[in-house]
């Protein structure tokens, strides 16, 4: 009896992943409202990355099954955060809890270790995960800075250093996806052996 073959995870929670982030950074820099952020920040990349996490599991693969299960997370409750909550920069018509751009600051700090552990772990996998991690690392420093401090020029480095981590994230999707066509997108060496 031969083994079926599953498709891979990874290239749904990396789209998700690199659809949200691009789109809000978008928002950030003022491009777009913070509709689009939120619809896609809870199917996309919220729902649909948790459920990738979920698959990861299946296939063994820890690193897959925290991260894109961890964002997926993370998409959700900042769609949630934004919907319930206010602050100076994103007001709710609800209202139910009230938050301020301190409090988002700190639950970015959180993520923010969060990412320097996978971090550290994505720099033996190779160069292109390296890269999306240390753009993604270097995004949510800035925003924290941005959200502590109070500094608008760091969050729009920020952004930009994130528009580059989503389109990274997307380049690996498709290396992923052009792979099986026979089409093969370099990914480096990994940082660390």
């Amino acid at each position: 009896m031969s083994e079926v073959k599953i498709g891979n995870p990874a290239v749904v929670g990396l789209g998700g992943f690199g659809m949200t982030t691009l789109i809000l950074q978008f928002h950030n820099l003022g491009w777009c409202g913070i509709g689009p952020v939120l619809w896609l920040g809870f199917i996309f990349g919220g729902t649909a990355q948790l459920i990738a996490g979920m698959l990861e599991f299946r296939t063994g693969n820890n690193f897959g099954f925290c991260a894109f299960s961890g964002y997926g997370a993370f998409w959700i409750s900042l769609c949630f955060y934004v919907v319930f909550g206010t602050n100076a920069d994103l007001t709710s018509q609800y209202g139910v809890l009230k938050l301020t751009g301190h409090d988002l600051g700190f639950f970015l700090v959180v993520w923010t270790i969060f990412t320097a552990i996978l971090f550290i772990a994505a720099m033996k996998h190779h160069g292109v995960l390296a890269w999306i991690f240390l753009t993604l690392l270097l995004g949510f420093l800035g925003l924290d800075v941005k959200e502590l401090a109070g500094s608008k020029a760091i969050g729009t480095l920020a952004a930009w250093d994130l528009i580059v981590c989503a389109l990274l994230a997307w380049y690996l999707m498709a290396h992923v996806i052009f792979a099986e066509a026979g089409i093969n997108l370099p990914v480096g060496k990994p940082w660390i052996k």
